[in-house]
């Protein structure tokens, strides 16, 4: 597969940042991509910034760009980055173009994206992938990753997850990856608050009564996973169960902590926060809302996440960007 070209599906912030530092190491990359994108790579290239302060640039040149789906036409490996809403559509269009045996790979949030791409897909390889990292679009091409991670992919005979690793970007073979992409879900229950906060994720995390919010919603989330017989696998060697109590610690304890098993840059948004800010529906039913469903399914409570999708529903309603509340305004009703 290696000598074919791997063709991101659906190249937002997270498929042009991937697929770059893939080609910045001399994989044949094509990227999928909305028109908008495409205008802005071929005027400016792609430049693709670290919160560790490294810089890669490449120009349009360096990789394939297209609006039309068949560029999957020789794909060895497919990666799929679109919003959760949209993988129905996108896996039919790998169905009418990707040869049989490209291998299809799930970047993306949530877990029920993995099911879908198997349903629409029929007997393909398709694997459940997990990126642990932030990546904002800051325009003219440049793509920024603000959090530490390595990407995750499910094990197979191929080695797919070693194919896509390369410097710049380490890509991990799990043996666990739906209790990896849980554990993710659990985590990302905060990209909620940091929209509704306004706040970068870094000064979020420094206020105990932000982190106090997300432990309860977090509890609430390994509620109904206990529940249900789940062991979500934590991204960092702090274990699952901890992070709660760990979230309600003092802040000098909880930041030096935090400095140690994950890095994020002082600007880094959730990508929620980012649905809200350009107007765009977010995936709050595929995150919280998959937890809620679960919870429903084994008689869990969990009013604090059901009062977080409301304020979340409220906000896209109004179209105004993130609200700007507080942590006592979040908790008023629960």
């Amino acid at each position: 597969m290696t000598d074919r070209p791997i063709v991101v599906a659906g190249a937002g912030a997270i498929g042009c940042f991937v697929g770059g530092m893939l080609a910045a190491s001399g994989r044949r990359v094509a990227l999928l991509v909305r028109p908008r994108v495409k205008t802005e790579i071929e005027r400016f290239g792609l430049r693709l910034t670290d919160f560790d302060g490294s810089e890669t640039k490449l120009g349009a040149g360096q990789l394939a760009l297209s609006e039309d789906p068949a560029i999957f036409h020789s794909a060895g490996i497919v990666l799929v980055t679109v919003k959760s809403a949209d993988t129905a559509d996108v896996a039919d269009q790998i169905a009418q173009h990707a040869p049989e045996d490209a291998v299809i790979v799930s970047l993306q949030n949530g877990i029920g994206n993995i099911a879908v791409l198997r349903d629409r897909l029929g007997g393909r390889h398709v694997l459940a992938g997990m990126v642990p990292f932030n990546v904002i679009a800051m325009g003219e091409g440049r793509f920024h990753r603000s959090t530490s991670g390595d990407i995750h992919v499910g094990e197979d005979a191929g080695n797919t997850a070693a194919a896509l690793s390369v410097p710049g970007l380490t890509v991990r073979a799990s043996g666990d990856i739906t209790g990896v992409q849980w554990g993710k879900l659990i985590i990302n229950l905060n990209n909620a608050l940091s929209a509704l906060s306004d706040l970068p994720l870094a000064a979020q995390l420094a206020n105990r009564d932000w982190r106090r919010l997300f432990a309860d919603q977090m509890a609430e989330g390994l509620a109904a996973l206990k529940a249900a017989g789940i062991a979500p696998v934590s991204a960092t060697p702090i274990p699952m169960n901890w992070t709660p109590a760990l979230l309600r610690l003092p802040d000098t304890i909880f930041n030096a902590i935090l400095g140690r098993t994950m890095k994020i840059d002082p600007e880094a948004r959730s990508s929620m926060w980012q649905d809200l800010k350009q107007g765009r529906k977010t995936e709050i039913d595929y995150l919280q809302g998959a937890v809620i469903a679960l919870a429903e399914q084994n008689h869990v409570e969990v009013p604090l996440m059901r009062r977080i999708v409301a304020l979340i529903n409220q906000a896209e309603a109004a179209g105004n960007g993130p609200p700007r509340l507080t942590p006592q305004q979040i908790r008023a009703v629960v």
